[in-house]
């Protein structure tokens, strides 16, 4: 059950419209907190629900509070307990909606909503020793008018959205790594030839074209492996920033943004190859001219 609350009206009184699964009647329910006329008005065996935490912290309700729900707003209703407050999943097609969530038994929401056997959906959780695809199928095969369908369908089905997300945020990443490898190689070669002189003084020495070579790849590498490091530092700050704004916003345990230790790991290999490439690049474009020409005589 989902809806939304409206302001408060006055301190002991909360109003909430909750709107049922599909094919369930709309009701409108009265939440109204513990007092000495809804302590009056309960009755055994009391009824229990839990409500998610969003609930929780707009209405000010705790556990053990007991508020009547009812039909229509105002009406007469059944009080219940709050015996739970549960919090949301990490759901991405859940994050954008603005939606309550109230949980009852069953037979209490039937009754509640007057809708006898009717429902619109429900789960089944499988053992782990059987299969999904062979649970809905046996299901499927025991009778008609309703459709059995495995979780990871029905994950990809509803999350078409986010593999294109996902598709374009891959592109953006392969044109950054590509600019970056461009940008590191555009910059090793200026560097490399401000210093032509000096290297051009130690071939003179006898510094052999090798050792060249290897002293501007290892520079060129420890130049783009300190670049890895502080982007992988700024990174994890920024992701940080951006799960805590979100998951404030949203209401949800859901990260918006990762940095994981693989993702650490890939950008810190990605860097020093391209350090690598750059540096070796420069190099033989240094070494290929003679001594005398690189001190500028």
């Amino acid at each position: 059950m989902s809806g939304a609350c409206p302001e408060r009206v006055r301190p002991a009184y909360r109003s909430c419209i909750v709107a049922l699964p599909p094919r369930v009647p709309l009701l409108v329910a009265s939440l109204v907190l513990a007092g000495p006329l809804a302590a009056q008005a309960a009755v055994a065996p009391e009824r229990t629900i839990a409500i998610d935490e969003r609930l929780a912290a707009t209405a000010g309700l705790s556990v053990g509070d007991r508020v009547v729900l009812g039909p229509v707003a105002g009406a007469p209703g059944d009080t219940v307990r709050i015996v739970a407050i549960t919090r949301r999943g990490a759901d991405p097609s859940e994050v954008a909606r603005s939606e309550f969530k109230v949980r009852l038994h069953l037979e209490h929401l039937q009754s509640l909503a007057g809708s006898g056997d009717r429902v619109g959906r429900f789960a089944v959780q499988s053992s782990p020793a059987s299969s999904p695809a062979a649970v809905s199928a046996a299901i499927n095969a025991a009778a008609f008018g309703f459709r059995a369908y495995p979780a990871a369908e029905v994950a990809v089905e509803t999350s078409a959205t986010f593999r294109v997300v996902n598709r374009f945020h891959r592109a953006i990443g392969i044109i950054t790594i590509v600019a970056s490898a461009i940008f590191l190689l555009c910059i090793t070669l200026l560097k490399v030839d401000e210093r032509r002189r000096d290297m051009g003084a130690l071939r003179l020495l006898g510094i052999s074209r090798a050792s060249v070579v290897r002293a501007v790849v290892l520079e060129s590498s420890l130049v783009a492996l300190v670049g890895s490091v502080m982007g992988a530092g700024i990174g994890w700050v920024a992701s940080w920033l951006v799960n805590w704004h979100y998951q404030g916003v949203y209401a949800t345990p859901l990260r918006f943004a990762i940095v994981t230790p693989g993702i650490v790991a890939f950008a810190v290999a990605l860097s020093l190859a391209l350090g690598v490439v750059s540096g070796w690049f420069a190099a033989q474009r240094l070494v290929r001219r003679a001594p005398l020409e690189l001190v500028g005589r």
